[in-house]
């Protein structure tokens, strides 16, 4: 069982984390707290996995809360302000949970914090405590991750698991390897076009693909497996045929 702490000064949000918690059978609810300052109090006497934890409180906020942790466990921020997601995950947290979520997403927070435990496990401790060398601080996330809104959450991506981008209106289809659903995210192609590095090249104007990922290339399409078709736009040919030149052998 992982052993949780529940943080939040609205007393219905924090009864509905409560009742969350209580549905999903790995997690077991350990205390609630209304603020920080009283989440500090326990943990100078007490330990838990993992925390729940709203960030816009009075006194202590839940941000400034988990950095003075000297060995944090892991947290799952919960709260309705989309602006603190990137300094959220600076202090490596599991997931971050934009209100109002329901239990699907609670759920999924859910199973990645089972995830992380189990392959890097993280014994919590008092601000007091000193850290153990075999349970040392978590590092920030690198230049490998982005990170994007979807529904309620904010999820970190690796970038070597994205095999194409698709536009679709004002929003984009984020394809993965690792998922057989796309993320749907409300975002330009110019701004992932910018942020995803060289291995990505635009062939369309509805299309980002990872070069890495191509298995071939007929005309005027590249393949992705034997159900994805994507087409190379006339205005982006002389472009990828250009690195298509870089990398082909024969005559």
């Amino acid at each position: 069982m992982i052993r949780c702490m529940a943080i939040d000064d609205e007393p219905l949000a924090l009864q509905q984390i409560a009742a969350y918690i209580g549905k999903v059978p790995f997690l077991e609810l350990t205390v609630q707290c209304q603020s920080a300052l009283e989440a500090r109090t326990f943990l100078e006497h007490d330990t838990v996995d993992a925390i729940f934890c709203d960030i816009n409180m009075p006194d202590l906020n839940g941000m400034d809360f988990i950095k003075s942790l000297t060995v944090a466990p892991l947290v799952v921020f919960t709260t309705a302000y989309a602006e603190y997601a990137v300094e959220g995950f600076r202090v490596n947290a599991v997931d971050y949970l934009l209100k109002p979520f329901g239990l699907q997403d609670f759920q999924r927070a859910a199973n990645r914090l089972k995830e992380r435990l189990q392959s890097s496990p993280v014994v919590s401790s008092s601000p007091a405590d000193a850290p153990s060398p075999s349970h040392p601080l978590p590092s920030s996330p690198s230049n490998d991750t982005i990170f994007l809104k979807t529904d309620y959450r904010i999820v970190k991506v690796s970038i070597s698991d994205i095999r194409y981008v698709e536009a679709m209106s004002e929003y984009l289809k984020v394809w993965l390897d690792s998922e057989s659903k796309p993320i749907v995210t409300l975002l330009s192609m110019k701004k992932m076009e910018e942020r995803l590095p060289d291995t990505f090249m635009r062939i369309h104007r509805s299309y980002i693909v990872n070069l890495t990922k191509i298995q071939e290339v007929n005309k005027n399409r590249i393949i992705m497996d034997s159900e994805t078709y994507l087409p190379i736009g006339d205005m982006y040919k002389d472009t990828f045929q250009r690195y298509l030149d870089t990398k082909f052998l024969g005559k």
